[in-house]
């Protein structure tokens, strides 16, 4: 290593605070938040949303495959069978029970490389707080995406003549008279039946868990939590 010359030696003990001298002169920038928000960039990994296929169906199988990937061990799933009367996704089995535990999930977005069928993706939402632990257990109905339009709510039957396979290769782009009459019989009061579209919802009596969002406090999990991983011991 060259030996320095006498101007080197003598700015040696203040080199380590250039990066500091550089930024002493520029203009502060405080960030305004919450009142004002500046956009995360497009891939930021915020809070999991569980999407569905275009006539409602939900895209998760229930395969665990995002549960064994999670470092953290902080998604539990449990899977059913889906059966004639009670379809929730296409094939042969749904996630009955779906849960992220956010005060052991990373980020990382491993689970959501793991995910099959694209039912588990990451959203840019950041602002995940709340008084209770409780309420930062997310269950299967906090983490659905919003019902899309003309989209009919699960459980109703598979577009005939389709497999699941043809829900995987984007075949189905929503849902069928076939389907709308088999949730009117079914489900008459259904909202998302064309007919009762714009009517008010029957608000759900179950009590939630608080938690805090942007700018409102948000329902949060369902009441009677489960604490299960995928070990059988509480989270």
């Amino acid at each position: 290593m060259p030996k320095k010359g006498p101007i080197g030696e003598a700015l040696a003990p203040v080199a380590g605070f250039g990066v500091s001298l550089r930024n002493f002169f520029r203009p502060t920038v405080t960030e305004q938040y919450p009142k004002v928000k500046v956009p995360t960039m497009p891939r930021y990994h915020g809070r999991h949303q569980l999407n569905r296929h275009p006539d409602g169906l939900e895209k998760c199988i229930g395969c665990e495959l995002c549960a064994w990937a999670c470092p953290a061990d902080a998604i539990y799933v449990e899977a059913d069978s889906n059966t004639p009367d009670h379809q929730v996704s296409p094939g042969e089995r749904y996630g009955r029970v779906y849960q992220i535990n956010y005060l052991r999930c990373i980020f990382c977005g491993l689970c959501i490389e793991a995910c099959p069928t694209r039912a588990l993706t990451m959203t840019n939402e950041y602002e995940l707080a709340g008084p209770t632990r409780e309420g930062l257990i997310y269950e299967k109905q906090d983490l659905l995406a919003p019902m899309g339009k003309n989209m009919l709510a699960a459980p109703h039957p598979m577009v005939p003549g389709t497999t699941d396979g043809s829900y995987y290769r984007q075949e189905v782009d929503g849902p069928v008279e076939e389907q709308v009459a088999w949730v009117r019989e079914h489900r008459p009061d259904d909202p998302t039946l064309p007919e009762n579209r714009g009517k008010e919802p029957v608000e759900d009596q179950a009590p939630r868990e608080e938690r805090y969002t942007s700018s409102q406090h948000a329902a949060g999990a369902a009441g009677g939590v489960r604490y299960e991983n995928q070990g059988g011991g509480p989270f």
